[in-house]
């Protein structure tokens, strides 16, 4: 079940389309849900909403496999993605990485992150039946860039953490940077992969984003030995390999956590 309805982002002056995902037994039940946000909301439910067609089908995997999720999805906004998804403007690793000259980019991540914190989780937890104590935090691409970024700033709230082919690079050096001070104690479950293919089979590009994960991994696997990271051979950057990692998205759930 679905729940779909705008809430308006007072930094950003706009609204942005959110969307719930509730388990089938939640009317009938009395119980209080762990809840995982993720980005690019539509790209996460149904391939008719999907950018490009294709999602992650998580409605129809969730009701399938009548996992006790709440799933809170916030829709990107395809002008403002790259800047809302990146803590810091890009910078000279990025610039190497994509070896074109473009436009800046970034800045607006810790922003993004203090409205799901303090406006969206807010609401989630007063109009649903939320355990407050177990909350995930996943993204993909960029989006895995920005659910880094919000676990190293909110430890105490996104304390399991999911990043698929993530995009670092936009941000590299200050992420190494804040990953060298940031306290991951909190953190009770970390998991990160990375396909081989990522831009193309053989490619600079594919060389480069696995190199950028695994200094990311090597970075936080500093501070918490029990990060998990995975190489996935052959898998690319599209939703039809993303889909195959939807159980990881919910791994966390093996977690007990008290109410």
């Amino acid at each position: 079940m679905l729940d779909i309805f705008p809430m308006t982002m007072k930094a950003f002056k706009q609204d942005r389309v959110i969307r719930v995902y509730l388990p089938q037994n939640y009317p009938s039940s009395n119980k209080k849900y762990p809840v995982l946000y993720m980005h690019d909301g539509q790209n996460v439910f149904q391939d008719d909403r999907a950018i490009g067609g294709v999602s992650l089908e998580l409605e129809k995997y969730l009701d399938e496999q009548e996992l006790d999720v709440i799933v809170v999805a916030i829709d990107q906004n395809s002008d403002e993605r790259k800047n809302e998804y990146c803590p810091w403007e890009n910078g000279a690793y990025s610039k190497r990485f994509l070896e074109v000259e473009a436009p800046s980019f970034g800045g607006n991540g810790a922003t993004y992150i203090d409205f799901i914190v303090e406006e969206l989780k807010t609401y989630i937890d007063r109009t649903y039946r939320t355990n407050k104590n177990h909350t995930a935090i996943a993204g993909i691409s960029m989006g895995g860039l920005i659910s880094l970024y919000a676990a190293c700033r909110y430890p105490a709230i996104f304390q399991d953490l999911i990043v698929l082919s993530g995009a670092f690079y936009a941000n590299q050096e200050k992420m190494e940077e804040l990953l060298k001070t940031a306290d991951l104690s909190e953190i009770r479950s970390l998991y990160m992969d990375c396909g081989t293919n990522e831009g193309g089979m053989g490619t600079f590009l594919s060389n480069e984003f696995l190199a950028s994960n695994q200094a990311i991994y090597e970075a936080i696997k500093r501070s918490m030995p029990a990060a998990e990271f995975k190489v996935l051979a052959g898998q690319g950057h599209h939703y039809r390999s993303f889909q195959k990692r939807a159980p990881q998205l919910f791994s966390f759930l093996t977690n007990e956590v008290p109410l």
